[in-house]
């Protein structure tokens, strides 16, 4: 009960605040509303991010490796020490774990370090970049258009129920993800603050974001550079040899940000490094670990991510963009979202988040939408209906992110498991090993004990032992009468402390 009460009072402390974000709005106060709005989505992303355990797919990965990157930035692991055989083809159990690009985990493990090793220190930076984001997508929009649809895509980019849960690591690719849509937004932004200011160094700052955007997520981070040629040839800030010179500068710079590190594990890691590209390629090809979908995947998505009017929005720009073709905005705009749609779409395995950084461009479209029906609506006699079709745009979203956070789930937040393990590694274990729980990849996050979800033969504790290894195993009732009298075998219920 203590639980729905404090969700429903900052739930309503986030409704007032962005009632009163709005109301600034109205009064065309932008910096005033832009930062209440930025308070609000603060105080709900840390809301969603107490959530005092690792979730399921794929946070805990994440931040285990990320712990482990604490001692040593430039050997990702996984199991920290191996000591039974793995399979290094398998990234949910191997040892040297370059599954993702590191920038994300490097950012994890910085924050593990400044505030210690726990659940919020792993979420603070996707909530860092999140916010920063919402001023991002309002300055984007904003120049891509006008303020009030700078500041509504802004609205719909702070209360987007993917964007929110995937930054509490509550579905899959979480703060991979959120990191990445973050240094697409960030480059688009400098390159505009370069149209704007004609400084160099935002030609050398675009290039390292999107060099930052493939060390999180790869090649399609290089989506912003046909952005940049669309904006910079409407701005007519450079000649067309300034162009190509500011171009290549870009692409050297960002290629010197990512290529190092492709270099660096495939001559300290080759097994793995060409595994895992050849794995990435499989993506294409291969519903690869059942994420199958079809063609049209991605355009029934985006009607339960981002709305279900999301299709009238989208036919009114591309009209717009035949009516208006010379207008670049409109098509650098068109670009963002129309090359990663049509690639992942034909990619045969597909995720729900793939299209992320693709977000902004469809609130911009929406709100785009939004306030020209919302001026037709002036001259025409059924005010009525357009005063509910202009309210649905506000309320799906804000229903759809209420359906994603579950605010007044009754769940426990903090649960015991945790509670236990948090326990167990106060005992200081020095070289232990820990079998038969089901939680391995946690309780190695929680303790500093090598876990197994398997109950060992006797050849393997006879081994380890002799080896220094201290054997603990989980009593869940299964364990075999041989192992139960085993004095070199500590049996424990997580349930309970160690004695």
């Amino acid at each position: 009960m203590d639980n729905i009460i404090f969700s429903i009072s900052i739930i309503l402390l986030v409704v007032i605040a962005y009632f009163y974000s709005w109301k600034n709005f109205k009064q065309e106060n932008f910096k005033m509303a832009l930062f209440i709005m930025m308070s609000a989505a603060l105080v709900l992303y840390f809301f969603v991010a107490t959530d005092f355990f690792l979730h399921h797919w794929d946070e805990r990965y994440h931040a285990l490796v990320a712990k482990n990157m604490m001692k040593h930035p430039l050997i990702p692991t996984l199991y920290e020490n191996p000591i039974l055989p793995y399979d290094y083809t398998n990234w949910t159990v191997n040892h040297i774990w370059v599954h993702k690009q590191p920038l994300a985990l490097w950012t994890i493990a910085a924050s593990f370090w400044v505030f210690g090793v726990n659940e919020i220190a792993l979420r603070l930076p996707s909530i860092i970049v999140c916010v920063i984001g919402i001023y991002l997508v309002f300055s984007i929009g904003k120049y891509f258009f006008n303020q009030k649809i700078a500041y509504f895509s802004a609205f719909l980019f702070s209360i987007n129920g993917l964007m929110v849960e995937l930054m509490g690591g509550r579905v899959s690719t979480d703060h991979v993800d959120v990191f990445f849509t973050f240094f697409i937004l960030l480059a688009i932004y400098l390159t505009i603050r370069f149209i704007k200011t004609e400084k160099f160094i935002y030609t050398v700052l675009v290039g390292l974001s999107i060099g930052s955007a493939v060390l999180t997520k790869w090649l399609p981070g290089l989506i912003v550079l046909p952005v940049w040629i669309l904006l910079l040839w409407d701005s007519k800030t450079l000649s067309l040899k300034g162009m190509a010179l500011h171009l290549s500068i870009i692409i050297a710079i960002a290629v010197a940000v990512f290529l190092p590190w492709q270099v660096y594990i495939s001559t300290a890691f080759p097994k793995e490094a060409l595994w895992e590209s050849n794995y990435n390629f499989k993506h294409l090809f291969e519903a690869v670990e059942g994420q199958s979908g079809s063609v049209f995947y991605f355009l029934n998505q985006i009607r339960i991510n981002y709305g279900e009017y999301i299709y009238l929005p989208l036919l009114w720009f591309f009209w717009m963009m035949v009516k208006d073709a010379e207008n670049k905005k409109r098509w650098a705009a068109a670009i963002w979202f129309i090359i990663p749609f049509l690639f992942f779409s034909i990619a045969k395995t597909k995720m729900q988040a793939y299209l992320l950084f693709t977000s902004p461009v469809l609130f911009f479209i929406t709100a785009e939408f939004y306030f020209m029906l919302k001026e037709y609506k002036n001259n025409h006699r059924l005010k009525w209906l357009f005063n509910i079709v202009l309210s649905l745009f506000i309320l799906i979203p804000i229903r759809y992110s209420l359906e994603r956070i579950k605010p007044f789930e009754n769940r426990d937040r903090n649960p015991q498991w945790v509670l236990d393990l948090k326990s167990l590694n106060e005992k200081n274990i020095s070289d232990g090993v820990l079998f038969n729980y089901n939680k391995p990849i946690e309780a190695m996050f929680y303790t500093d004990l090598i876990v197994y979800p398997h109950i060992p033969n006797q050849e393997t504790i006879e081994g380890l032992t002799k080896q220094g290894f201290r054997i603990l195993i989980n009593n869940n009732g299964a364990i075999p009468e041989n192992l139960l009298c085993d004095k070199n075998i500590k049996i424990i219920n997580l349930e309970v402390n160690l004695n």
